[in-house]
Formats: C-alpha cells, structure tokens, sequence
C-alpha cells in the first residue's frame, strides 16, 4: 500500500525490528517500560534520526552526519519504535508533498488529490494505518492542514513548548524560529495527550464534558473564502454539540481580519525570506518601491506587493509587525474572557486536486460550487493560531458529499495546550473521529 500512497520515504527497518524485539524481550521479563514502549513512530523529513539525516524534500542534505533531533529523542527515550520519514514538499514551504528525490505522495481517501502539507506524509502514514504516532512543524498550517484533508488529529502547541532542536534545513542560530513550532500528529486526541506528555512537560488537565464549554464558532468572515461544503461540516458539529449542552455562539471575526493578515504575512515572510539564497534576495530588492506604491493604494496581504516587502523585511518593519501582534494578542483576552475555545475551519476546501504548478499565486483550487479559489487563501484560517501564539487542535468532524474528511480546529487561549487538548477530546465522539479511509 505505501508505494500507492508514497507516505514513508526513508526507512530504518532493521534497526526498528531489532529494538522492537528488544522491548518484547524487556515486557516478558517484567521490566518497567516507557509510555511509548514499542508504539511504531514516524516523523516528518525535516527531524534528524541518528543514522538516517533528514531532506526536506532535498537530495543535497542527505549526506551529512545526522545527530538526533531532540523530539526524536525524547520520543525514543520513552520506547517508541522510530523506524522511518515521512514526505514534505522542498523545504517544508506547500501546502502539498511532493520533490524530486521522494516524489508525490497522495491522500488515502482519494489518490487524485493532496493528503496536505508540508506534514503532508505524516498525516497520509497515520490516515492509512502505516504508523501509531507522528511528529511534525507547523509555521503556516503545516500541522493542522494535512490533518484535515486526511482526516487524523494534531495539535499546534504554544510557541517554545517543544524544542526545535534539530530541524533540517538548521536555522543560523541556535534560538527558536519565530512562529514555528513541533508537534504531535495521531488518530485520536488521547494518542495526542500521550505524545504530547513525553515531548513537553506539562500539567495534566481535568477531562470535560461538552456541558463544560463555552463555545464559539467562527465560519464567517467577509474576506475569507470557505467552501460551503465545509461550513456544513462544521456548522452541523457545533449544532450538535448545542444539543450535548454545551453554550454555543456564532461569531464574527475575532480580530481584524486585514490588520491580522497583514501582520501574519510580514513575519511569516521575513522568517522564510532569511532561508533565500542572496541571489534571490537581490531579484526582490528593486521592486521593493513598486511594491510600497501597490502596497498604499490597497494591495492586500497576500498579494505579490506584500509578498516583496515580506521577503524583503527592514528591521523597523518586522518591528512594527511584532507591534501590531501584541495588540492582535492583547485583544484576544477578551475574546477567551468570554470563550473556552473557538471553533474554525483549518482551510477553505476540502483536500484538493494535486496541481505541481511552478508558481504558488498562479495555482488555483476548486471549491465544491465551482468557485475557483486562489492558492494563497489557504493561509487564511490557520493565522489566528499563529500570529497570536494561541494553542490549536485539530479533529476529523466529519466528510462532505463527495467523502472527504473536514477538520476542525479548536483554539484555545495562550498557554491553554493542555485544557484545549481536554476539550478537544470532550468534542471528538460528537464529531465522530478517526474512520479509515479504506472502509
């Protein structure tokens, strides 16, 4: 089935059977054993295995001497069986999987179409049953994207909660990346809880019921597109947990959606534009003017002008950036004073028809009433959770009319991971959880 699928790339098998074998061995002689003993584990092709270096989608980096990433290590300490990566885009930078070195990999529910990105493998490999567990890195939905489209749990935690120590391609220094984090992946929001307790410490929160929760939903917002077969997913779990007691409310955005975006674009696009070699770096430089006049008559954040100026970043702009975020993030107290968590769409489609244009802006996504959707709206719903460093799960609610899985992210308050994990799991039997795809 994985050479359908193409979910798990590098493999360590010899080596997996060896330390499985070893905790049989330890089992049936009595011996106290971790929390993951003998659990088969994945993670994503940006994590350093000892023996096996991470690619990111790149030939060029497999020839170094790989040492551990300290998720991974953590992960094994605890006695999971890491036996093998799975597929990224280049870099980690799509909203699909596929390079040249490992090719494409395709969604479980319908091979014609994404399984996600850029954990794109990881979430494919848990969907299919390849794999118990899986670790990944969100930036710009890379955790909660291809967990939608296909349809398995992860969580975005809080910013630093989980070191980043080890990630391939290394950052210059030694300090975390701005608005990327590692996290857990999994078939239910229980193996969620589990993994997340080795990777992070943590206090363990209380179990909930829905009767516990203030809830608010947001599915609207004027200049977000939203498939309306996706809204129905969504609109109906909330409808149904009203009715399991809980206090639901509908409401409008929570922040300003452009001021949001725009923050969201200009220091997502500095941290990725320090990743540019110089020679791209010096192409974007002369159109940093046309790009300021675009930019004050209204071109908007995902727009090519934003995009120059992102990539292209003086300090006093990423400066006002930031400023801009403690505000966004000031002004999301009230919204939690009034909310446990919110409920949102992860992305405005369906996983959609693999498309390996060259061009990001010019590839195009189609909704389930025809509309044709820009590619770079998928950044749309998952910047809340990122700018404002806001803890975020993701659970399957359900699938549309042609089949495929819809996920929904269940956003908590700063710092919340734990509590937002406790609801998510008080949320996932309404919302119907992990179905293979095979069914």
């Amino acid at each position: 089935m994985n050479p359908r699928i193409n979910a798990v790339v590098a493999r360590d098998v010899d080596r997996a059977m060896a330390e499985a074998r070893a905790v049989d061995a330890a089992r049936a002689r009595g011996e106290r054993l971790g929390p993951l003993a003998g659990l088969p584990t994945t993670v994503k092709d940006i994590f350093d295995i000892a023996g096996l270096p991470a690619s990111a989608g790149t030939r060029s980096l497999l020839g170094r001497v790989s040492q551990e990433a300290a998720a991974v290590a953590s992960v094994r300490a605890a006695g999971a069986i890491v036996w093998g990566h799975t597929n990224v885009p280049v870099g980690s930078s799509d909203w699909q999987a596929f390079n040249p070195l490992y090719g494409v990999t395709r969604n479980p529910w319908d091979p014609a179409r994404t399984p996600g990105g850029s954990s794109g493998g990881s979430a494919a490999a848990l969907a299919a049953g390849f794999t118990a567990l899986e670790i990944g890195a969100d930036i710009s939905g890379s955790l909660r994207i291809p967990a939608a489209f296909c349809g398995v749990a992860s969580h975005r935690p809080s910013w630093g909660l989980i070191s980043q120590r080890g990630l391939v391609p290394p950052a210059d220094s030694e300090a975390d990346v701005d608005l990327l984090v590692v996290g857990p992946m999994a078939r239910s929001v229980r193996d969620l809880q589990l993994l997340l307790s080795v990777l992070a410490d943590i206090p363990a929160e209380p179990a909930v019921t829905p009767r516990d929760l203030r809830i608010g939903v947001w599915l609207d917002e004027p200049s977000f597109p939203l498939d309306p077969a996706v809204r129905a997913v969504i609109a109906s779990l909330a409808e149904s947990l009203r009715k399991d007691g809980a206090t639901v409310e509908t409401i409008a955005s929570p922040l300003p959606a452009r001021e949001m975006m725009a923050a969201y674009m200009t220091l997502l696009l500095a941290v990725l534009g320090g990743y540019l070699p110089p020679v791209a770096r010096a192409l974007f430089k002369p159109l940093r003017g046309p790009a300021r006049l675009a930019a004050a008559l209204g071109a908007g954040p995902l727009s090519w002008a934003h995009g120059v100026l992102g990539y292209t970043a003086r300090p006093a702009e990423r400066s006002a950036a930031g400023e801009a975020r403690a505000r966004l993030q000031a002004a999301m107290a009230g919204v939690f004073d009034r909310f446990d968590i919110l409920l949102a769409p992860v992305f405005p489609t369906a996983a959609f028809a693999h498309d390996h244009g060259p061009l990001l802006p010019a590839r195009r996504m189609t909704a389930s009433d025809g509309r044709r959707l820009g590619y770079l709206e998928g950044f749309d719903w998952i910047a809340l959770a990122t700018l404002c460093d806001l803890p975020a799960t993701v659970i399957p609610s359900g699938l549309t009319a042609e089949g495929l899985p819809v996920g929904v992210q269940i956003i908590g308050p700063p710092g919340a991971d734990a509590a937002t994990l406790a609801a998510a799991a008080a949320l996932e039997p309404g919302a119907g959880g992990y179905r293979s795809p095979f069914r």
